[in-house]
């Protein structure tokens, strides 16, 4: 079993966990904090300046869950989905439809996934990673 890449980067208080293998290429980060999200830099993720409710703000968007958190000498913090925790479902324009909230999927399979923050499911079709959006919408130009 290959083993899961796990990147950390730090501003002092909070700890942003990314996992380049979740990632979609939505590129939500680079549009919400573009002075943290640099993809053409190394390191890429650059949070020692931001905020920490920024960060917070913006890795709650993140649509694959690439991006999660959790504050320093602390356990991994549960991210707000909202100010009343509902569940919220929003269609992306020609993109994913996206859950935030606590969730519990059962697959085709069988097999149970639990995903908390925003989750993508794929409404082209054409996901490698199905139910999950890929991103492969962009490949194909989906209008939906």
């Amino acid at each position: 079993m290959e083993k899961e890449i796990t990147k950390e980067y730090s501003n002092g208080e909070l700890i942003v966990v990314w996992k380049p293998k979740k990632c979609i290429h939505s590129a939500v980060c680079i549009h919400m904090l573009p002075e943290v999200y640099k993809p053409r830099e190394k390191p890429w993720i650059t949070p020692e300046t931001t905020p920490t409710s920024a960060l917070k703000s913006q890795i709650n968007e993140c649509p694959s869950g690439a991006l999660t958190y959790y504050m320093k000498n602390e356990i991994m913090e549960e991210q707000k989905v909202n100010e009343t925790n509902a569940t919220q479902i929003i269609v992306a324009n020609n993109g994913p439809l996206k859950i935030k909230g606590n969730l519990e999927i059962q697959l085709a399979s069988g097999e149970i996934v639990t995903k908390e923050g925003t989750t993508g499911f794929c409404r082209c079709g054409v996901s490698e990673n199905k139910p999950f959006c890929d991103g492969s919408h962009r490949k194909i130009d989906f209008i939906g």
